[in-house]
């Protein structure tokens, strides 16, 4: 079952506020007490609004409390910082991770994600998972966590757009089995061919010239989001959101994509079944899975 339509929550309900107050945006930001291009940037979602900013635009537009709380919710997940993972990991649980992790992506029309080490989030297989991450999590912990993963994938179905660019060497970090492998890649080409999907693949005999450190996304162009083994820090300085747009270019320019990527894909699945059993890994050593945000 499709997702509903949802496409940059933030940004379409603070300029239908607007509309229906009847406020032009020179009138609404002069009414709040800020410019008018001010507004024009929260409303196409290319800045985010502070709690100040969201409850004096509310005021201005007469906005019921519930959609007030609901605006709030939003623009603190999008908000800049950094959380330590393993305060929310003590606090409030893995799966309160993936959760924030899906609130903005709710909120998002574009997802952009690039990702240098292991399968991204919204394309992992539940094996693919449950062996990423029984590592740190076990029992009803690792079941609520994969839940929780599994759940945010169901925004593949919405009409939301998705540019996803993966190494090889991704896909060569051998997690729990040749099994798992194979079927993950078979799962990779499978999503390569939704509509709204567009999944590019790094092959390793690509030379490169630029250092890749770490695994990032990006929400529309108002946000970035970088994970570690320890921490979660989401990015809204438009500078820097500028720098990821290119490095994901970048990056992007050097994928494979359509028949080539599913060739690269078909290669490994190919590779993987021809292993012995006995070849597999120590499942669960995949320590970058639990807190990176790895979409």
């Amino acid at each position: 079952m499709s997702i509903p339509r949802r496409l940059d929550s933030l940004s379409v309900t603070l300029l239908t506020l607007r509309e229906r107050a009847g406020l032009s945006g020179v009138e609404a930001a002069r009414r709040a007490g800020m410019s008018q291009a001010t507004v024009s940037r929260f409303e196409n979602g290319k800045r985010v609004p502070t709690d100040a900013d969201v409850r004096s635009l509310c005021e201005v537009y007469g906005a019921p409390v519930a959609t007030r709380r609901e605006l709030l919710t939003l623009a603190k997940d999008l908000r800049e910082g950094a959380t330590s993972a393993r305060t929310l990991l003590h606090r409030a649980g893995a799966p309160s991770v993936q959760q924030r992790i899906g609130r903005i992506e709710a909120t998002s029309a574009r997802i952009r994600s690039f990702q240098p080490t292991i399968v991204i989030g919204l394309l992992q297989t539940a094996d693919y998972m449950r062996a990423l991450l029984s590592g740190l999590h076990q029992g009803n912990d690792l079941k609520a966590m994969v839940a929780a993963r599994l759940a945010r994938q169901q925004i593949l179905d919405t009409d939301r757009t998705f540019h996803l660019v993966l190494t090889e060497s991704a896909l060569r970090w051998h997690v729990g089995s040749p099994e798992i492998m194979a079927r993950q890649a078979g799962h990779l080409v499978a999503v390569a061919a939704r509509p709204n999907v567009r999944l590019g693949i790094i092959p390793w005999t690509r030379p490169v010239t630029h250092p890749v450190l770490h695994a990032f996304q990006i929400y529309d162009q108002r946000a970035a989001m970088v994970g570690t083994e320890t921490a979660v820090a989401v990015i809204t300085d438009a500078r820097d959101v500028a720098d990821y747009e290119t490095r994901f270019e970048i990056y992007a320019g050097l994928a494979d994509y359509d028949d080539d990527a599913q060739h690269v894909l078909r290669r490994l699945a190919d590779e993987y079944r021809a292993l012995p059993p006995k070849s597999q890994g120590t499942q669960g050593s995949g320590r970058s899975g639990h807190v990176c945000t790895d979409q």
